[in-house]
């Protein structure tokens, strides 16, 4: 078998979008010239080499989006180069590959593609629910009652649940309603925490259907209610910026404390029906203050706003209808609610 080295250029069209903000993709004054990639890399880590911003990514790659919303493409041993030959930064994939017979070519991978961020950060807000919308919070599944009207609902547990659907997952999540989270713009409630209990798994579909209990991390009750836990923990994207402008607020920072910083989780009080969706990355600003101006006139004085100042960037790993999760990527101030946030 000889070893060859086939340099793959993505050469996917980039969307009209992407190709106005591709105009200045400004590099870190010590990046790199190439970067093995290694086990325990990330999109994110390695975009930050190469790039001031990295929420650039898709544009040094040229990419288009549904590229964007499936980059499991690099893998540990390939090597990423910097080519800035056509006078723009573009960066091509490097990976060697074996020939076994002419005409087929099969290329080593080394364990699983890198993701966008370290699963293990995100993970406990994938397969627990925390958030749940007020149109599913009224439609949830409820336990009406137990396997001989036991009131401690322990592992084992046969539970009665009315309201499943016709066609219901295997394995649900028993969550109890939390506080609500509120829009800082208006006090409008846009979805409630839901304050995880433990797991149980469906045994016979039905009206009410039977279902087991198979963990409990608290106590379960009748009248406590379930979320279908999602088959997709590890889901698809990678860091890029909106294509449009948008601009909201942090509605709340992960497990009640006041401010936050990197590596945190927020909510953010926009979804998917403000057109958020999986890796987009947002600045946060925090708000200017206002204040008198001191030289003008005392009966009639003049009023200056001061200018947001940036304190971090988040970036989206899951969605919903008006709310979504962002985990803190960089920040040079601690992060508040209410904080703004918007396009980069």
């Amino acid at each position: 078998m000889t070893k060859i080295v086939q340099i793959i250029t993505l050469l996917a069209l980039a969307c009209s979008s992407l190709l106005v903000r591709a105009e200045e993709i400004p590099l870190r004054a010590q990046h790199p010239d190439r970067h093995l990639v290694v086990k325990g890399d990330t999109l994110w880590d390695i975009s930050a080499k190469f790039l001031k911003n990295p929420w650039q990514w898709p544009q040094i790659w040229q990419l288009n989006r549904e590229r964007i919303k499936n980059p499991h493409w690099i893998y540990p041993g390939d090597v990423i180069v910097l080519d800035t030959s056509s006078g723009k930064p573009l960066l091509r994939l490097m990976r060697e590959s074996v020939t076994l017979e002419p005409g087929v070519i099969v290329t080593p991978i080394q364990g699983d593609a890198i993701p966008a961020i370290q699963p293990s950060t995100i993970l406990p807000f994938l397969t627990k629910p925390m958030l749940i919308s007020p149109e599913a919070l009224k439609a949830a599944p409820r336990i009406i009652a137990a396997q001989e009207e036991r009131e401690i609902l322990s592992p084992g547990t046969h539970i009665y649940v009315q309201g499943l659907p016709a066609s219901p997952r295997t394995a649900w999540a028993v969550y109890r309603e939390g506080e609500p989270v509120k829009n800082p713009e208006n006090g409008e409630i846009l979805g409630n925490e839901a304050h995880y209990l433990g797991e149980a798994r469906l045994l016979r579909a039905g009206q009410p259907a039977t279902l087991t209990v198979t963990q409990a991390k608290e106590e379960i009750a009748v009248k406590d209610k379930l979320i279908a836990i999602e088959d997709e923990l590890n889901p698809a994207y990678i860091p890029h910026s909106p294509d449009k402008d948008i601009k909201g607020q942090i509605a709340r920072v992960s497990e009640g404390i006041n401010e936050t910083g990197y590596g945190r989780v927020v909510v953010l009080n926009r979804g998917e029906a403000q057109g958020i969706e999986r890796g987009h990355v947002l600045a946060v600003l925090r708000k200017g203050a206002s204040m008198i101006d001191p030289e003008s006139d005392p009966k009639h004085p003049l009023t200056i706003q001061l200018p947001d100042e940036p304190v971090g960037l988040v970036m989206v790993f899951k969605t919903f209808p008006h709310l979504s999760y962002a985990l803190v990527m960089q920040s040079s101030q601690p992060i508040h609610a209410e904080d703004v946030v918007s396009t980069p």
